[in-house]
């Protein structure tokens, strides 16, 4: 009646295993290190990165317990802060000589000091949130306003290319901020281009006066549209934020708006605050231009003569000068997708380009009148910009097109990783900056594991000193539930904040509360004369309703907080939520396999170790 089968022992010794695994490496700590990361997204992190790194610390007679090659940095680890930052001053003197024009980002950052054979098992380390880590904590303001001038200059372009196609006469547009001007000679081409506006512009509003002996109609963004405009704005420089902090090798960074033009950037485990700016300040965007194929433009490309007038020099990634004509075709905000493929006719890689319906339009405009010319696609990053290819147009374009030519599937990828790599929509500028040392957030995890042990102390204190033996069954199960708790944090590479060690201990008394239950309900049994074997077994079956009821209410809560709460909230309600879950298993499924491989072997047991057990129609107690 109360035994356990071979497989029920066999998935708690699993679990047990499993749950120590991946609960181990976040016992052996952190090491300064140094990451080194491109700062262009045409400069490419390889083994020949890894070498120079090498070198550059042999050189400078500087000792590293290990250097990787870690996706797309290099990562380098060492026995002290002293040493790490020697390290960053001879990798950045050997990658980066010039700082101002560098094709690199090295950064400080903290690795983790679990052994190799862990991190093949995928077993990492909880991440720890900026209260516990210490870190950098930027609010950054977003100048809306140059979004809508933007977005005016962009619309003003739209105009005038419509009204060409319709053959709608102006005397001139013009934009002044975020208002478009548009002058006519009469009231019927006034009339048409109103008519044109309605149908083709939505976002637009505008109203029309006499100037003189002409007509001037005046349109402005809808203030629905403005908003929709922010809020566009605001969301693509988050994803733009999220891409570029990548290059610091944050773990987990909180980036959360505040308000309508406001975006929060925490980055936990930063040490260079100063470089951590100046990536989250960084600009880079895409253009789309037509090559100059003039005879002056082909002397330029080879140095024997000027840059024709109304063209620009680039060069590609091997050192080749292309002349460029000034006038941009589209941007990187026409851009909606960019994905690697192969050519259907010849096997040959490629890349496939999705464009707007206002980059489609230009698209067909512009490839119907230069077919068998070359058209590049250029890079601008911190005020520089760079070929990244300089394809024939073959055919007339629409929305969909695709690059092809000699490159390889890896050349592919990445070019379609670049021209994906979006831009910020919007300048931005920091407003508020707030540093945390590392010595605050030992000392916010030292009092916060004080706080869970303690209260894991007095809990099986007291439990083993009111039910005996059945409370130390319990504080083995909360002990469990412990650890089961850490390592599915870890399994899923939760985020731990202050907020979190507080669920952490609030779920040590929740978990126990299953076992009280269960205790008590076997004491019921027993006081009413019930057998210790049957007692134990009608305990365990008839806690369970009651367990499962209260721990679902309380489930229901935990979820409501994840789902509609954020920072600290949503970091207490993760820790909450998993809690609840592995204090089921402990306190139901592990505690009773402890009781079962206790007493279930006893065949004759007469009495059990649960306390008193208090009879109120008995002159006495007895103590069972």
């Amino acid at each position: 009646m109360n035994r356990y089968p071979a497989w029920k022992y066999a998935i708690m010794a699993v679990a047990l295993l499993i749950a120590a695994l991946y609960t181990l490496p976040n016992f052996f700590g952190e090491a300064p290190a140094v990451q080194v990361s491109s700062s262009r997204a045409t400069t490419k992190i390889d083994l020949t990165t890894l070498a120079r790194v090498e070198q550059a610390l042999k050189d400078a007679g500087i000792p590293a317990d290990a250097i990787t090659l870690d996706g797309t940095s290099v990562k380098a680890r060492f026995g002290n802060t002293d040493t790490q930052l020697k390290a960053k001053d001879a990798v950045q003197k050997a990658l980066s000589p010039d700082a101002a024009d560098s094709a690199y980002v090295v950064a400080l950052n903290l690795l983790s000091r679990s052994p190799a054979w862990l991190s093949a098992l995928h077993a990492s380390p909880m991440y720890l949130g900026l209260d516990l880590r210490g870190g950098v904590h930027f609010m950054l303001q977003v100048d809306m306003q140059a979004a809508l001038t933007k977005r005016a200059e962009s619309l003003a372009g739209d105009l005038r290319l419509s009204l060409r196609e319709k053959n709608i006469r102006h005397s001139g547009i013009s934009r002044n901020g975020q208002v478009i001007e548009i002058k006519f000679r009469d009231t019927e081409t006034l009339t048409a281009a109103k008519g044109l506006m309605q149908d083709q512009f939505p976002d637009l509003q505008s109203v029309d006066a006499p100037d003189g002996t002409e007509y001037k109609m005046t349109a402005s963004i809808k203030p629905e549209a403005a908003r929709r405009v922010q809020d566009q704005a605001l969301k693509q420089n988050m994803v733009t934020l999220h891409n570029r902090i990548n290059e610091l090798g944050v773990a987990e960074p909180v980036i959360q708006q505040q308000g309508t033009d406001r975006i929060v950037v925490q980055l936990p485990g930063v040490q260079d605050t100063a470089k951590a700016k100046d990536i989250l300040g960084r600009t880079a965007t895409m253009e789309m231009r037509l090559v100059e194929d003039s005879a002056e433009a082909r002397a330029a490309e080879n140095n024997t003569g000027p840059v024709p007038f109304g063209a620009e020099r680039y060069f590609e990634r091997n050192g080749q000068a292309v002349i460029v004509k000034k006038q941009v075709i589209l941007t990187g905000e026409n851009l909606t997708d960019a994905q690697p493929g192969f050519d259907s006719q010849n096997q040959q890689p490629k890349v496939d380009l999705t464009v707007d319906a206002k980059g489609g339009r230009i698209m067909r405009d512009v490839s119907r009148e230069n077919i068998k010319k070359r058209m590049a696609i250029l890079l601008f990053e911190k005020g520089k910009g760079e070929v990244l290819t300089a394809p024939v147009i073959q055919s007339e374009l629409g929305n969909r097109f695709q690059i092809s030519g000699s490159m390889s599937v890896s050349e592919a990828n990445d070019l379609a990783l670049l021209l994906r790599a979006g831009s910020l929509a919007a300048p931005m500028e920091i407003i508020e900056e707030r540093t945390i040392g590392p010595t605050l957030g030992a000392d916010n995890i030292a009092k916060g594991f004080q706080s869970v042990a303690w209260g894991f102390v007095v809990i099986v204190a007291f439990m083993a000193s009111y039910y005996m033996l059945f409370g130390l069954f319990s504080g083995l199960a909360l002990a469990v539930n412990l650890l089961l708790l850490v390592a599915v944090l870890s399994m899923l590479q939760a985020t731990l904040t202050l907020p979190g060690m507080a669920a952490m201990a609030l779920a040590l008394g929740m978990a126990i509360d299953s076992n009280v239950l269960i205790n008590e309900r076997i004491r019921e049994e027993l006081r009413s004369g019930a057998s210790a074997q049957a007692a134990i077994h009608s305990g365990y079956e008839r806690a369970w309703a009651t367990i499962l009821d209260s721990n679902i209410s309380t489930l229901i809560a935990g979820l409501a907080l994840l789902t509609f709460g954020s920072g600290p909230v949503r970091g207490f309600a993760v820790v909450h939520v998993i809690g609840i879950l592995t204090s089921m298993f402990s306190a139901v499924f592990f505690s009773r396999g402890l009781v079962n491989l206790w007493y279930g072997r006893q065949k004759k047991l007469k009495t059990i170790s649960i306390g008193t057990v208090w009879r109120p129609d008995a002159s006495g107690t007895v103590s069972k």
